[in-house]
């Protein structure tokens, strides 16, 4: 059974910093794209980052770049979204996504390219 969990979310106040973890179990993802996304309330999920099976490829959305990082280590099976200068916009459930395949820089941001998901981590960033 696949399993992708999400840990490390919390509630910080703006400019804070945090940093999620997602473990992968029954599913070797080192030679695959991982991604994070995000869903705040009323709004449609969105992709935030996403990183290549080497890192050779690696993918913001514009309004987190040079705030967040994306990693991953492979020999854990985890990937990372170190978050910084957080601002109240970020708040959001924050997913983790693995795909298939390493193709990921086709369509970084589409959901369809991602077959598992985690349950989500709640970010809350307070003004």
């Amino acid at each position: 059974q696949v399993q992708l969990v999400e840990s490390g979310g919390g509630s910080v106040q703006a400019g804070g910093s945090l940093r999620l973890s997602c473990a992968a179990s029954g599913y070797t993802t080192r030679d695959k794209c991982m991604a994070w996304f995000r869903q705040a309330p009323g709004k449609e999920r969105e992709g935030v980052a996403v990183i290549s099976a080497l890192g050779r490829f690696i993918y913001y959305t514009d309004s987190v770049k040079g705030r967040f990082t994306i990693s991953r280590d492979s020999a854990k099976n985890t990937v990372y979204l170190q978050m910084n200068i957080l601002k109240p916009v970020d708040t959001a459930m924050y997913y983790c996504a693995a795909a298939t395949n390493n193709l990921c820089a086709q369509a970084p941001s589409e959901e369809a390219a991602y077959h598992y998901w985690g349950q989500g981590a709640q970010v809350t960033v307070s003004s």
